[in-house]
Protein backbone atom coordinates (compact mmCIF):
# COMPACT_ATOMS: atom_id res chain seq x y z
CA UNK A 1 0.00 0.00 0.00
CA UNK A 2 2.60 2.45 0.71
CA UNK A 3 4.59 1.69 -2.24
CA UNK A 4 1.03 2.20 -4.14
CA UNK A 5 1.12 5.93 -2.20
CA UNK A 6 4.46 7.23 -3.34
CA UNK A 7 4.04 6.44 -6.83
CA UNK A 8 0.42 8.46 -6.64
CA UNK A 9 2.26 11.57 -5.63
CA UNK A 10 4.61 11.50 -8.76
CA UNK A 11 1.85 12.14 -10.75
CA UNK A 12 0.89 15.34 -8.92
CA UNK A 13 3.77 17.08 -9.88
CA UNK A 14 6.88 17.96 -7.59
CA UNK A 15 4.78 21.13 -5.83
CA UNK A 16 3.07 18.85 -4.17
CA UNK A 17 6.20 17.00 -2.50
CA UNK A 18 8.38 20.48 -1.91
CA UNK A 19 5.66 23.19 -0.54
CA UNK A 20 7.99 26.56 -0.06
CA UNK A 21 9.34 27.45 3.52
CA UNK A 22 6.70 30.04 3.98
CA UNK A 23 4.31 27.37 3.82
CA UNK A 24 5.79 25.07 5.82
CA UNK A 25 6.27 27.40 8.59
CA UNK A 26 2.58 28.62 8.45
CA UNK A 27 1.05 25.21 7.98
CA UNK A 28 3.56 23.49 10.78
CA UNK A 29 4.71 20.51 8.42
CA UNK A 30 8.14 19.41 9.15
CA UNK A 31 11.36 20.41 7.62
CA UNK A 32 14.55 21.73 8.92
CA UNK A 33 18.12 23.21 8.59
CA UNK A 34 20.54 20.72 7.94
CA UNK A 35 24.58 21.34 7.51
CA UNK A 36 24.91 21.88 3.99
CA UNK A 37 28.29 20.28 4.33
CA UNK A 38 26.04 16.92 5.26
CA UNK A 39 24.04 16.58 2.19
CA UNK A 40 25.83 14.87 -0.78
CA UNK A 41 24.56 15.21 -4.57
CA UNK A 42 22.39 12.55 -6.14
CA UNK A 43 24.80 10.24 -8.27
CA UNK A 44 21.77 9.70 -10.61
CA UNK A 45 21.12 13.67 -10.96
CA UNK A 46 19.54 13.52 -14.55
CA UNK A 47 20.99 17.34 -15.34
CA UNK A 48 24.62 17.20 -16.42
CA UNK A 49 24.66 20.79 -16.87
CA UNK A 50 24.51 22.92 -13.94
CA UNK A 51 26.60 26.30 -14.37
CA UNK A 52 25.01 28.90 -16.75
CA UNK A 53 23.63 32.69 -17.02
CA UNK A 54 20.51 31.38 -15.38
CA UNK A 55 22.85 29.59 -12.22
CA UNK A 56 24.37 32.92 -11.91
CA UNK A 57 21.68 34.40 -11.42
CA UNK A 58 20.03 31.97 -8.50
CA UNK A 59 23.61 32.16 -6.54
CA UNK A 60 22.69 36.24 -6.36
CA UNK A 61 19.28 35.37 -5.76
CA UNK A 62 20.18 32.75 -2.88
CA UNK A 63 23.02 35.15 -1.64
CA UNK A 64 20.27 37.93 -1.04
CA UNK A 65 16.92 36.09 0.22
CA UNK A 66 18.62 32.59 0.95
CA UNK A 67 16.78 29.00 0.20
CA UNK A 68 13.12 29.82 0.06
CA UNK A 69 11.72 26.47 -1.05
CA UNK A 70 13.04 23.31 0.85
CA UNK A 71 15.78 20.72 -0.86
CA UNK A 72 14.40 16.90 -0.84
CA UNK A 73 16.41 14.93 0.97
CA UNK A 74 16.85 11.07 1.78
CA UNK A 75 19.09 9.55 4.31
CA UNK A 76 22.08 7.80 4.10
CA UNK A 77 24.44 6.53 6.14
CA UNK A 78 26.24 9.65 7.82
CA UNK A 79 24.46 11.65 6.38
CA UNK A 80 21.67 12.68 3.64
CA UNK A 81 21.36 12.50 -0.26
CA UNK A 82 19.80 14.84 -2.75
CA UNK A 83 16.40 14.18 -4.65
CA UNK A 84 15.60 17.05 -5.53
CA UNK A 85 17.41 21.12 -5.66
CA UNK A 86 21.00 20.34 -6.55
CA UNK A 87 20.82 23.29 -8.19
CA UNK A 88 19.72 25.51 -4.87
CA UNK A 89 21.76 22.99 -2.95
CA UNK A 90 25.30 24.46 -5.25
CA UNK A 91 23.71 28.07 -5.27
CA UNK A 92 23.94 28.00 -1.74
CA UNK A 93 27.41 26.58 -1.40
CA UNK A 94 28.75 29.18 -3.65
CA UNK A 95 26.66 32.01 -1.79
CA UNK A 96 28.22 30.66 1.31
CA UNK A 97 25.38 29.60 3.37
CA UNK A 98 26.21 26.92 6.37
CA UNK A 99 22.57 25.37 6.45
CA UNK A 100 19.65 25.26 4.03
CA UNK A 101 15.90 23.81 4.47
CA UNK A 102 15.59 19.96 3.85
CA UNK A 103 12.37 17.67 4.07
CA UNK A 104 13.73 14.17 4.42
CA UNK A 105 11.60 11.69 1.96
CA UNK A 106 12.59 7.90 2.16
CA UNK A 107 12.47 6.74 -1.68
CA UNK A 108 14.56 3.93 -3.34
CA UNK A 109 16.50 4.88 -6.08
CA UNK A 110 14.61 4.39 -9.06
CA UNK A 111 11.83 6.77 -7.34
CA UNK A 112 15.01 9.27 -6.30
CA UNK A 113 15.76 9.57 -9.89
CA UNK A 114 11.61 10.20 -11.32
CA UNK A 115 12.13 12.82 -8.59
CA UNK A 116 15.07 14.73 -9.67
CA UNK A 117 14.17 14.26 -13.43
CA UNK A 118 10.69 15.75 -12.74
CA UNK A 119 12.09 18.75 -10.73
CA UNK A 120 14.17 19.35 -13.67
CA UNK A 121 11.12 19.38 -16.19
CA UNK A 122 9.17 20.74 -14.46
CA UNK A 123 11.86 23.59 -13.85
CA UNK A 124 12.82 23.14 -17.50
CA UNK A 125 16.42 22.76 -16.59
CA UNK A 126 17.00 20.01 -18.91
CA UNK A 127 18.22 20.14 -22.46
CA UNK A 128 16.60 17.64 -25.21
CA UNK A 129 19.34 15.48 -25.34
CA UNK A 130 19.53 15.15 -21.31
CA UNK A 131 16.04 14.88 -21.25
CA UNK A 132 16.62 11.80 -23.58
CA UNK A 133 19.14 10.42 -21.75
CA UNK A 134 16.92 10.48 -18.83
CA UNK A 135 14.00 8.70 -20.58
CA UNK A 136 16.38 5.87 -21.63
CA UNK A 137 17.93 5.21 -18.06
CA UNK A 138 14.53 5.02 -17.13
CA UNK A 139 13.50 2.54 -19.83
CA UNK A 140 16.57 0.32 -19.72
CA UNK A 141 17.38 0.71 -15.88
CA UNK A 142 14.41 0.83 -14.25
CA UNK A 143 12.25 -0.97 -16.94
CA UNK A 144 9.60 1.58 -17.40
CA UNK A 145 7.88 1.56 -20.80
CA UNK A 146 7.69 4.02 -22.61
CA UNK A 147 3.72 5.06 -22.12
CA UNK A 148 4.41 4.69 -18.25
CA UNK A 149 7.26 7.18 -18.47
CA UNK A 150 5.02 9.51 -20.50
CA UNK A 151 2.31 8.81 -17.84
CA UNK A 152 4.49 10.11 -14.93
CA UNK A 153 5.65 13.14 -16.45
CA UNK A 154 2.44 14.52 -18.41
CA UNK A 155 4.07 14.15 -21.86
CA UNK A 156 3.07 12.56 -25.02
CA UNK A 157 4.46 8.92 -25.56
CA UNK A 158 5.80 9.98 -28.86
CA UNK A 159 7.65 13.11 -26.93
CA UNK A 160 9.40 10.57 -25.21
CA UNK A 161 10.92 8.55 -28.11
CA UNK A 162 11.68 11.66 -30.45
CA UNK A 163 13.99 12.72 -27.56
CA UNK A 164 15.40 8.74 -27.11
CA UNK A 165 15.88 9.17 -31.21
CA UNK A 166 18.32 12.28 -30.37
CA UNK A 167 20.53 9.76 -28.55
CA UNK A 168 21.01 7.98 -31.74
CA UNK A 169 22.46 11.31 -33.62
CA UNK A 170 26.63 11.47 -33.88
CA UNK A 171 28.36 13.72 -31.16
CA UNK A 172 28.75 16.18 -32.72
CA UNK A 173 25.30 16.79 -34.26
CA UNK A 174 23.96 15.68 -30.46
CA UNK A 175 26.28 18.96 -29.38
CA UNK A 176 24.81 21.41 -31.73
CA UNK A 177 21.15 20.61 -30.00
CA UNK A 178 23.02 21.39 -26.31
CA UNK A 179 24.74 24.60 -27.79
CA UNK A 180 20.91 25.82 -29.54
CA UNK A 181 23.12 25.36 -32.49
CA UNK A 182 20.14 23.06 -33.98
CA UNK A 183 16.99 22.81 -32.61
CA UNK A 184 14.68 19.42 -32.17
CA UNK A 185 12.77 20.14 -35.47
CA UNK A 186 16.26 19.95 -37.29
CA UNK A 187 17.44 17.27 -35.60
CA UNK A 188 13.92 15.13 -36.09
CA UNK A 189 14.85 15.62 -40.01
CA UNK A 190 18.19 14.33 -39.66
CA UNK A 191 17.05 11.10 -38.04
CA UNK A 192 15.84 10.17 -41.36
CA UNK A 193 19.11 9.21 -42.79
CA UNK A 194 20.08 6.20 -41.83
CA UNK A 195 23.54 6.89 -41.64
CA UNK A 196 25.72 8.70 -39.43
CA UNK A 197 27.97 10.31 -42.47
CA UNK A 198 24.91 11.28 -44.11
CA UNK A 199 23.89 13.11 -41.20
CA UNK A 200 26.91 15.16 -40.66
CA UNK A 201 26.77 16.24 -44.09
CA UNK A 202 23.51 17.29 -43.94
CA UNK A 203 24.28 18.98 -40.84
CA UNK A 204 27.06 21.19 -42.08
CA UNK A 205 24.70 22.30 -45.03
CA UNK A 206 22.08 23.37 -42.51
CA UNK A 207 24.77 24.77 -40.50
CA UNK A 208 26.73 26.67 -43.00
CA UNK A 209 23.45 27.89 -45.13
CA UNK A 210 21.57 28.53 -41.76
CA UNK A 211 18.49 26.71 -43.31
CA UNK A 212 15.13 26.39 -41.34
CA UNK A 213 12.99 23.14 -40.20
CA UNK A 214 11.24 23.67 -43.33
CA UNK A 215 14.11 24.17 -45.65
CA UNK A 216 15.56 21.93 -43.85
CA UNK A 217 12.97 18.95 -44.01
CA UNK A 218 13.59 19.57 -48.11
CA UNK A 219 16.98 19.00 -48.09
CA UNK A 220 16.64 15.57 -46.63
CA UNK A 221 13.59 14.47 -48.51
CA UNK A 222 15.84 15.13 -52.00
CA UNK A 223 18.81 13.25 -50.78
CA UNK A 224 16.61 10.59 -49.99
CA UNK A 225 14.88 10.99 -53.03
CA UNK A 226 18.64 10.72 -54.92
CA UNK A 227 19.59 7.87 -52.99
CA UNK A 228 16.60 5.78 -54.16
CA UNK A 229 17.14 6.87 -58.07
CA UNK A 230 21.02 5.97 -57.75
CA UNK A 231 21.70 3.96 -60.14
CA UNK A 232 25.21 1.86 -61.54
CA UNK A 233 26.81 4.31 -63.31
CA UNK A 234 30.28 4.84 -65.10
CA UNK A 235 32.80 5.95 -63.01
CA UNK A 236 34.38 9.49 -63.59
CA UNK A 237 37.82 10.46 -64.80
CA UNK A 238 39.95 12.28 -63.27
CA UNK A 239 39.48 14.85 -65.19
CA UNK A 240 35.46 15.21 -64.79
CA UNK A 241 36.03 14.83 -60.88
CA UNK A 242 38.27 18.25 -61.12
CA UNK A 243 35.46 20.46 -63.03
CA UNK A 244 32.81 19.05 -60.01
CA UNK A 245 35.49 20.05 -57.28
CA UNK A 246 35.80 23.07 -58.78
CA UNK A 247 32.12 24.13 -59.59
CA UNK A 248 31.69 22.56 -55.72
CA UNK A 249 34.13 25.44 -54.34
CA UNK A 250 32.45 28.13 -56.65
CA UNK A 251 28.95 27.82 -56.26
CA UNK A 252 28.95 25.98 -52.43
CA UNK A 253 26.55 23.22 -53.25
CA UNK A 254 26.28 19.64 -54.47
CA UNK A 255 26.85 19.19 -58.20
CA UNK A 256 26.99 16.30 -59.90
CA UNK A 257 28.05 15.58 -64.05
CA UNK A 258 25.55 12.79 -65.56
CA UNK A 259 27.02 11.44 -69.09
CA UNK A 260 25.16 9.70 -71.80
CA UNK A 261 27.92 8.75 -74.14
CA UNK A 262 29.43 11.90 -75.42
CA UNK A 263 26.33 14.31 -74.39
CA UNK A 264 25.35 14.96 -69.94
CA UNK A 265 24.52 17.43 -67.92
CA UNK A 266 25.74 19.22 -64.95
CA UNK A 267 23.17 19.25 -61.78
CA UNK A 268 23.56 22.08 -59.62
CA UNK A 269 21.79 21.68 -56.27
CA UNK A 270 19.59 24.28 -53.80
CA UNK A 271 17.35 24.01 -51.26
CA UNK A 272 15.55 26.88 -50.97
CA UNK A 273 14.73 29.75 -52.18
CA UNK A 274 17.42 32.04 -50.82
CA UNK A 275 19.57 29.20 -52.01
CA UNK A 276 18.72 29.23 -55.69
CA UNK A 277 19.39 33.25 -55.40
CA UNK A 278 22.51 32.71 -54.43
CA UNK A 279 23.52 30.43 -57.30
CA UNK A 280 21.75 32.75 -59.66
CA UNK A 281 23.72 35.52 -58.61
CA UNK A 282 26.94 33.57 -58.91
CA UNK A 283 26.12 32.68 -62.52
CA UNK A 284 25.51 36.43 -63.13
CA UNK A 285 28.82 37.61 -61.52
CA UNK A 286 30.27 34.60 -63.59
CA UNK A 287 29.00 35.82 -66.46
Amino acid sequence: MERSSKKKGLGKGLGALIPDADFLVRTGDQFFYCGIEEITPNPNQPRQNVRDKAFKELVDSVRERGILQPLLVRSTEGGYQLIAGERRWRAAQLAGLQRVPVIIKESDEPESFELALIENIQRKDLNPIEEGEAYRRLHQEFQLSQEKIAKKIGKDRSTVANLIRLLKLPDKIRNDIVDGVLSMGHARALLALPAADAQLRARNTIVKRSLTVRDTEKLIQALLKKKKKVKAAKPLDSHERAIIDRLIRHFGTKVNIARRGKRGKIEIEFYSDEDLQRILDLFLKSS
